[in-house]
């Protein structure tokens, strides 16, 4: 499949005039629709617009590549527009955007968006490419560019392919230098990192292979061979790679978007023979989970850097257990619902059958939160080899196993499990020095015998005997303070509590107070839940509001900027408020603490309650109390807009295009 195959002139608009970005997403997605590739335009829009709450796509180099897999599709297909004049994109360089491609894929592509997004990635890193197509008198030839070019990387990957062909039975024409690509979300850097290091190392004849982690899998698999050959291996990952295939064999590791920006200075290092060696007797994984104390960077690496590292290996855990709260929760809430005839009896949520099973899924769910919890937490900490232990501790942890007889055994929760998950990784990484000495010929008995055994045996002991007991006496005491707390005190918490959740939008602040709530959550307590979840609703929520009432405090652009906050806040993407925060803080940042800090307090005064961590306005139906929840969010909201509004100044006309002082 190639670009040309998805793109027709019908859906190339050239020197196209808009103020911000959601017009230019806006005017593809209408080319897209009036020629016959949707089937519902409006939620494909929708769609395409929660995709850049969560991070935007606009790749550097003024090109964005806005995309979205929907069901709303009917057939792939691409939008491309050039703009008169650049706009501000939030791009990962930071600078404007003059270049968009919109991809557009049915739910049952396979996975073609992610395909033709790496190949756009790859053609887009060229910048005379890129000003090719920004100069571009008509939509036919803004075509024949992408066809010329297209047709070059098809030649350069059959030379490519007859390169590795040859390396096979020449060593000497096999790569001098590998490399692995990888980012979180697998999309644009994954592929532009590669595409660097190739351009580059060609400049460089530098002979070179580039694997590729990205959303559509594994791609140009590094071979044994190769590896073998090679005389250094560049990990430029900001998520984990596998990398126990390069044991002995020196490894430079990297953040993705070094790769990026600097890749000469890459390949000069990579060849300097300056890398550390990979150790013999571990896989580690990429940036932000095991890092080498190979130089002194690392070995003199800052109290910051400490903490930021704890902080990773503990959201590594978090984010892979919220969906089995998420899910657990809405199917609990959903058999209460599904028993509503047996409302206030004791059998109340397990009355019928079909309520019953729908319970006993969530509950299954539910319970495996914390197992989930502590072994993504290890595995970040101590790698694979610490699942086992971490996974363990977090199943001891929630049944509170100890010395004391089984009936009063009282579950240590989330925090025995997060212990049991630092606990994991510390564990395996103790045992790896211990056991570096051994002879050879056990190095493959540690993975599979002494590393689970021991590290089984150490995490297992403490949790039973130094952890749940005091842990659960612990949280036998916070469940008993929070149903204890009258009117007054939980009022005054959940204000504070949605304070917290409008200081940093995101940031640890904003997590530690999203983290309490799903605590909170997990013992029963979803009314905290509730006013969290209004604390980060309400600050994009605001903003809009006080753009549609207050038009004449922000500039044409943010009015329409503000406009997509009224999605991003009924979704409970708190994140929608940051592009205001970053123009003009000491107004937004105040403005939204106060709306947030009441929404939360109304809510626990209304007696509101959410029984899932995610879902916003798509959890109205599950809360008791949803007018009020909804009276509480635009009591909140309003507070915010009239707040914003009196701290800024009026926009004069000739002003309007100015930023926020």
């Amino acid at each position: 499949m190639q670009i040309t195959d998805l793109l027709v002139p019908e859906r190339v608009a050239l020197n196209m005039q808009v103020a911000d970005k959601a017009m230019a997403i806006h005017a593809m997605v209408g080319m897209l629709d009036r020629t016959g590739c949707l089937r519902d335009a409006g939620e494909y829009e929708k769609n395409v617009l929660e995709r850049e709450a969560q991070g935007t796509t606009g790749v550097g180099g003024g090109v964005a590549i806005p995309h979205g897999k929907s069901n709303a599709v009917l057939v792939p297909a691409l939008a491309a527009v050039t703009l008169r004049e650049a706009i501000d994109y939030q791009a990962l360089d930071g600078a404007p955007v003059r270049l968009l491609f919109l991809i557009a894929a049915p739910d049952g592509a396979n996975d073609l968006h992610i395909q033709v997004l790496a190949r756009l990635a790859q053609l887009l890193m060229e910048p005379l490419f890129c000003e090719e197509l920004k100069q571009a008198a008509t939509p036919e030839e803004f075509l024949a560019v992408i066809a010329k070019r297209e047709q070059g990387e098809t030649a350069r990957e059959a030379r490519a392919e007859a390169v590795a062909e040859a390396a096979l039975t020449e060593p000497r024409l096999a790569p001098r230098v590998l490399a692995v690509t990888a980012c979180p979300t697998g999309i644009a850097h994954t592929y532009m990192a590669a595409e660097a290091l190739e351009a580059e190392a060609a400049e460089m004849h530098i002979a070179i292979k580039v694997e590729t982690n990205g959303a559509d899998g594994v791609k140009n698999h590094l071979t044994e061979q190769e590896i073998e050959n090679a005389e250094c291996i560049i990990v430029a990952a900001d998520k984990a790679v596998e990398t126990a295939r390069f044991a002995g064999k020196p490894v430079l590791r990297v953040p993705v978007s070094q790769a990026l920006k600097d890749p000469e200075m890459l390949l000069h290092r990579a060849l300097s023979g300056t890398a550390p060696l990979e150790p013999e007797d571990e896989s580690v994984p990429g940036m932000g989970c095991n890092r080498k104390a190979g130089s002194a960077k690392d070995g003199a690496a800052a109290p910051q850097e400490f903490g930021r590292k704890l902080y990773t290996d503990l959201m590594n855990g978090v984010s892979h257990m919220i969906p089995f709260i998420t899910g657990g929760g809405i199917l609990i809430a959903l058999s209460y619902f599904l028993d509503r005839g047996n409302a206030g009896a004791e059998m109340f949520g397990r009355g019928t059958s079909l309520a019953m099973l729908v319970r006993t899924i969530g509950n299954t769910s539910f319970n495996l939160m914390y197992v989930v919890l502590a072994g993504f937490i290890a595995m970040s900490v101590g790698d694979l080899p610490a699942l086992v232990a971490g996974m363990a501790g977090g199943m001891l942890a929630i049944q509170g196993t100890s010395l004391a007889p089984q009936a009063e055994w009282v579950s240590s929760g989330f925090w025995g499990a997060m212990i049991a998950g630092f606990a994991a990784g510390l564990v395996v990484k103790l045992l790896r020095t211990a056991f570096k000495r051994l002879p050879s010929a056990l190095v493959h008995i540690k993975t599979v015998l002494l590393y689970p055994v021991a590290s089984l045996a150490v995490v297992g002991f403490m949790m039973v005997f130094l952890v749940n007991a005091p842990l659960g006496r612990f949280n036998t005491w916070i469940y008993q303070l929070l149903a204890s707390m009258q009117g007054g005190s939980r009022v005054v918490m959940a204000a504070v509590l949605g304070a917290l959740m409008a200081v940093d939008f995101g940031g640890p602040i904003n997590k530690a107070a999203y983290l309490f709530g799903t605590v909170a959550l997990a013992g029963g307590q979803e009314e905290f839940m509730a006013a969290v979840m209004a604390g980060g609703m309400v600050p994009p929520l605001g903003v809009a509001l006080a753009g549609t009432l207050f038009p004449e405090r922000f500039t044409t652009k943010e009015r329409h900027t503000a406009m997509t906050d009224y999605l991003m806040g009924a979704c409970f993407i708190t994140e929608g408020v940051v592009p205001f925060v970053l123009r003009d803080p000491l107004h937004v940042i105040p403005s939204c603490m106060v709306g947030a800090s009441l929404a939360a307090a109304l809510s626990m005064l209304f007696g509101c309650a959410v029984p899932a961590p995610h879902g916003g306005m798509f959890l109205l139906p599950l809360n008791p109390h949803p007018f009020r929840y909804l009276l509480a969010l635009l009591m909140g909201s309003l507070l915010t807009a009239v707040t914003l509004a009196a701290l800024r100044r009026k926009y004069p006309p000739k002003d309007e295009e100015q930023p926020t002082n």
